[in-house]
């Protein structure tokens, strides 16, 4: 019997490879492409891209698409209670697994499965600990495009932003950049593939800046947003819209 599992799918190359894998892996059936959505944009949070690139994706597949409609800069109780809420949905579908490609960071790991835990349900990591170098190279090896949506200012300059990631892109990260973005450098949309059924057609549109707003004090400490720098948001973030053909 495989144990009926969600796949966290972001729409970027992490996710793909991490799909890529566990879809070779005997033990698991996937039930469907979990995905949160900026409810005021309808753009997939952090990475900008439009919610129609995403069906596509998720068509090209062949996986059925929960999406999550979550507030822009939600708190910590706001944006756990509809987790909570799609979790417990797919639990009476009998999932029991939650797949996720994060790479190596420790605290993140440990929340996603303490509050698992709580609903329970199981982690699963299929690209843990794989040093990043690797993962990249394995990732353009198998035949996976994707392109550059979104980068932090804070470690890379508008030029990186709408690149597709190949030898050269690897070639011009800063030293203090992780090659796969692990830290939230940057972000992609990945269009083909071993996972795909056929490309994503898409044309690059626009490239704008946008600068968050520090929240009220009193919300500061409770955002579901990784801001617990002091300067977190001294940094804005360069965005490529990818238009749908």
């Amino acid at each position: 019997m495989k144990n009926k599992a969600l796949f966290n799918w972001s729409s970027g190359k992490d996710s793909a490879l991490a799909l890529y894998k566990i879809s070779q892996n005997p033990e698991f059936e996937i039930n469907c492409l979990l995905t949160s959505v900026n409810q005021q944009f309808q753009r997939i949070s952090m990475h900008g891209v439009r919610v129609a690139l995403l069906h596509q994706q998720a068509e090209s597949i062949g996986l059925p698409l929960e999406i999550m409609q979550i507030p822009e800069m939600p708190t910590m109780e706001v944006y756990e209670a509809v987790m909570q809420e799609t979790l417990g949905k797919l639990k009476n579908q009998g999932v029991t697994h939650s797949i996720f490609g994060d790479i190596f960071l420790e605290d993140l790991r440990k929340y996603r499965e303490d509050k698992l835990e709580t609903i329970g349900f199981q982690g699963v990591f299929p690209l843990w600990k794989i040093p990043t170098h690797d993962l990249i190279q394995e990732f353009i090896f198998l035949g996976f495009k994707t392109i550059v949506v979104c980068v932090n200012e804070r470690y890379l300059d508008k030029s990186f932003v709408g690149r597709i990631i190949d030898q050269d892109f690897i070639n011009d990260l800063p030293d203090n950049v992780d090659v796969c973005g692990e830290n939230g450098e940057f972000h992609t949309f990945t269009f083909d593939g071993p996972i795909f059924s056929k490309p994503i057609d898409f044309e690059i549109g626009e490239i704008v800046y946008r600068k968050y707003e520090k929240p009220e004090k009193e919300e500061s400490s409770d955002t579901a947003c990784d801001t617990s720098a002091p300067d977190a948001f001294d940094f804005g973030f360069w965005y490529c819209d990818l238009l749908e053909k």
